[in-house]
């Protein structure tokens, strides 16, 4: 039995990248997964080079905010509260202890646990981090009025928090 050497002719790609973004994107842009992910994309982007300046991720400066929020609280609650794994938190608090912004102290019931607290520096720079995250967040939002943008957040904490 001979086998067919016909192939099904590729479809013709697009002229340039533009045009091939242009085609995902309109494949998915009826998806809110894509579009809150391209949104993330462009907040963080925004906020990353602002962070820069202070030799700091978004991830870490989120932990300055919880472990200000929850003196004490424990790796494992910080990891939860970042949605990452434990092992992941490990070298964001050597980062900061080195930064000399937290520092972990062994808790008397449990010699084995470490609570988590910023020390008077990450006091002092979280305050200015809350006004560069704030305006960052405003210049990457500015698109939108500022009833849209409660609006928006109204609506992304209802898909967060369900």
């Amino acid at each position: 039995m001979a086998k067919s050497s016909t192939i099904a002719a590729a479809p013709e790609a697009p002229a340039d990248s533009a045009e091939t973004q242009a085609s995902l994107d309109s494949a998915l842009d009826d998806l809110i997964g894509y579009a809150m992910r391209r949104a993330q994309l462009k907040l963080f982007q925004n906020l990353i080079g602002r962070l820069s300046a202070h030799d700091l991720r978004p991830a870490q400066f989120s932990a300055l905010a919880i472990i200000d929020q929850n003196p004490g609280l424990m790796q494992a609650d910080l990891a939860k509260a970042l949605a990452i794994e434990p092992p992941q938190v490990v070298p964001l608090l050597n980062k900061l202890e080195s930064r000399a912004l937290a520092v972990r102290v062994r808790c008397k019931p449990d010699k084995r646990s470490y609570g988590i607290f910023l020390s008077k520096t990450g006091e002092a720079l979280l305050k200015e981090l809350k006004l560069i995250a704030a305006e960052s967040d405003m210049d990457a939002t500015s698109n939108l009025d500022s009833q849209e943008r409660e609006e928006l957040l109204r609506l992304l904490k209802k898909v967060y928090q369900a």
